[in-house]
């Protein structure tokens, strides 16, 4: 408490300060739905991924739901990085996938390849 106490030079409560980046340094905006709508239409539409194709951070990115071994909920993540198909499995790197969900990764990883050789 002490140190709760110096750092607001005694007072009670809490000063809250907006914090402003550093010179050079953006920060991330919501992609507009303009651009969204840009980059789903430039990917292939399959319908397989119409629910597992997301927009998170102005980037396409594909979770699909699988299960581990023990059947907790996980999701495989794919997105495109630098022209790199990138593939991330879920904690432990364990994913157990029905038939319908492997179509969706299937097709996740389609859609993927090709924004890659873009």
């Amino acid at each position: 408490m002490e140190f709760v106490e110096s750092l607001g030079g005694g007072q009670t409560g809490t000063a809250v300060r907006p914090v402003r980046p550093a010179p050079g340094i953006t920060t991330a905006r919501p992609v507009p739905p303009t651009v969204a709508s840009a980059v789903a239409a430039s990917v292939s539409a399959d319908p397989r991924t119409a629910g597992v194709r997301h927009f998170e951070g102005g980037q396409v990115v594909w979770r699909v739901q699988c299960g581990d071994l023990i059947s907790r909920e996980r999701a495989v993540t794919v997105f495109v990085e630098d022209d790199e198909v990138v593939v991330v499995s879920p904690p432990g790197e364990t994913a157990r996938l029905t038939s319908g969900q492997l179509g969706q990764l299937r097709a996740a990883l389609n859609e993927a390849a090709t924004m890659a050789e873009r």
